[in-house]
């Protein structure tokens, strides 16, 4: 399953479950917000994975580790990042985060 369908499966039960939420996400979040021009997508993704990261919200970060590199960041890019981030968001949360990019390179 890519993470276009991830996505759009997470969308459908958002929008059966909170239509206003997935409303929101599609229309502001990725239609507005990831939108602008005054970061890149490639910048955008680097941003949220390491907020992800950092936050410890795993569950979101399979999608948009596979989002990071649609838009331009290498694998050896993220793993500098789990690796970076260990030292500033924590050791868990790059522990955790490494779980997910290991199947994000599964794939």
């Amino acid at each position: 399953m890519d993470s276009n369908t991830s996505q759009t499966l997470t969308l459908d039960a958002m929008a059966r479950l909170t239509p206003k939420f997935a409303e929101v996400t599609e229309q502001v979040l990725f239609g507005d917000i990831w939108q602008r021009p005054g970061l890149s997508p490639r910048d955008r993704s680097l941003i949220t994975v390491a907020a992800l990261i950092a936050l410890n919200r795993s569950e979101q970060l399979p999608f948009h580790l596979s989002l990071a590199v649609k838009n331009g960041v290498t694998q050896a890019g993220l793993s500098e990042m789990i690796t970076h981030l260990a030292f500033y968001a924590g050791w868990p949360a790059a522990a955790s985060a490494l779980t997910r990019f290991a199947s994000l390179n599964d794939q």
